[in-house]
Order: C-alpha cells, then sequence, then structure tokens
C-alpha cells in the first residue's frame, strides 16, 4: 500500500499542476511549488521508511513558501545573463 500511495501521490501532484493556466503568476507558483514538494517529500519519505503523509504535508508547506515568495525575476529560465 505505502508503494502504491509512493507513486501515485507525486503523479496525481504533476498533473495538477497543469491546471494552473488561469492563476495569476504568484498563485501558480505557489501552487505548483506546493505540489512538487508534496511529491518530493512523500517520496522522500517513503524511501526513508517515515510517514508518508508527514513527509508529503511539510514538502508541500515548504515547496509553496518558497514558491509564493519567488518573483518572476528570481525564477527567469528563458533570460540570458
Amino acid at each position: 500500500m505505502k508503494r502504491l500511495f509512493a507513486i501515485f501521490l507525486p503523479c496525481a501532484c504533476l498533473l495538477t499542476v497543469s491546471a494552473c493556466s488561469h492563476m495569476p503568476q504568484e498563485a501558480q507558483r505557489a501552487f505548483s511549488g506546493g505540489a512538487i514538494g508534496a511529491a518530493g517529500g512523500a517520496a522522500v519519505t517513503a524511501l526513508a521508511g517515515g510517514s508518508i503523509l508527514g513527509g508529503a504535508l511539510i514538502g508541500g508547506a515548504a515547496g509553496a513558501a518558497i514558491g509564493a515568495l519567488t518573483t518572476p525575476d528570481h525564477i527567469s529560465l528563458d533570460k540570458k545573463h
């Protein structure tokens, strides 16, 4: 059951990121950061043998905070410096 959850949660989180196109950029970054953080936290705790839900919650909160606190200037992948 844990292994199925560890595979399903990251996939579900990545699919929800595709629904962000109608949201403001700040909300998109917070939402996608939270989803990616939750998937990463769940995957790491599943591999480490910890609480998957706890890892997903902590990773999601950290990812959402980092996503919300960044600006487009911090994450500009198309600009060449």
